[in-house]
């Protein structure tokens, strides 16, 4: 993989992830615990545009810096930052489930620098704190208060681990990485802080929205409710929303519609 570094402004060193080439870059962010890989494999090639992702705070290679510090709003502005760095802005951005929540952010702090949004498989609407992500909030107070083996199977004894079985097995398989996902301590100051908070908009701020935006979303996924994408779709005006296969149910075919639903999109934005 290939990129570059940046240092924020209070000196946490941030890796730039960049798929190459001389297209429009998209700036298009991984989920909680996630890293560029998730949205290489995410992103589709074909659509004409160079895919980059910066890796936030504790994710991938970059630097945790002060964990007290760890929320959407300091990952948004590190993003600000990094497209500015870049010279780039107005561009695409979006993400998936907590990049969702960044891009969605961004958006609404500064519209110029933004001429396409993606939110894919969002864990936020408005609210902070949502019930969909208690199951993350769990598991880093299991690995807080048990470490990752203890933690680990605490978790699988507990009635979130069989719900998810059999409501959300995709989820659960997430949940059970975390246990094992080293630090330790950074990923549970990650699953803590973050699942508390939210993107912190309004609805009357994303109504004033003007920029084109797809929103896709699918069942069998409690973290990612198919109900928050559907919200979302509904306050962003002239929002796109899509309804994709279950990752759960075909992964294979859950990434093809992905990928067409990414590149139907993105192909109809001028260039």
């Amino acid at each position: 993989m290939s990129g570059r570094d940046i240092t924020t402004s209070d000196g946490v060193r941030l890796h730039l992830d960049d798929a190459g080439g001389a297209a429009a870059p998209v700036f298009f962010q991984h989920g909680l615990c996630g890293d560029s890989g998730q949205t290489r494999e995410a992103f589709p090639a074909s659509a004409g545009f160079r895919l980059k992702t910066l890796e936030m705070r504790g994710h991938g290679r970059s630097e945790a810096g002060a964990l007290s510090r760890l929320s959407i709003a300091t990952f948004t502005d590190d993003l600000i930052t990094a497209i500015e760095e870049e010279g780039a802005g107005p561009v695409v951005v979006g993400g998936i489930s907590m990049g969702a929540a960044i891009a969605l952010r961004l958006s609404v702090l500064r519209p110029d620098l933004v001429s396409g949004l993606l939110l894919v498989r969002p864990a936020w609407v408005l609210e902070r704190a949502p019930t969909n992500m208690r199951p993350n909030a769990e598991v880093g107070e299991l690995i807080a208060a048990s470490g990752g083996e203890e933690g680990r199977q605490r978790f699988e004894a507990g009635g979130t681990a069989r719900r998810l079985a059999v409501d959300a097995p995709d989820n659960l398989a997430s949940l059970r990485s975390f246990f094992t996902r080293e630090p330790l301590s950074v990923t549970s100051a990650l699953l803590r802080a973050v699942s508390v908070d939210g993107p912190g908009v309004s609805a009357e701020a994303l109504a004033r929205l003007s920029v084109p935006t797809l929103v896709v979303g699918h069942e069998r996924d409690v973290v990612h409710p198919l109900a928050h994408a559907k919200a979302l779709a509904g306050l962003i005006p002239g929002a796109r929303f899509s309804e994709i296969t279950p990752k759960a149910s075909d992964r294979a075919r859950y990434l093809a519609d992905l990928h067409q639903a990414l590149s139907a999109f993105l192909l109809e934005l001028p260039r």
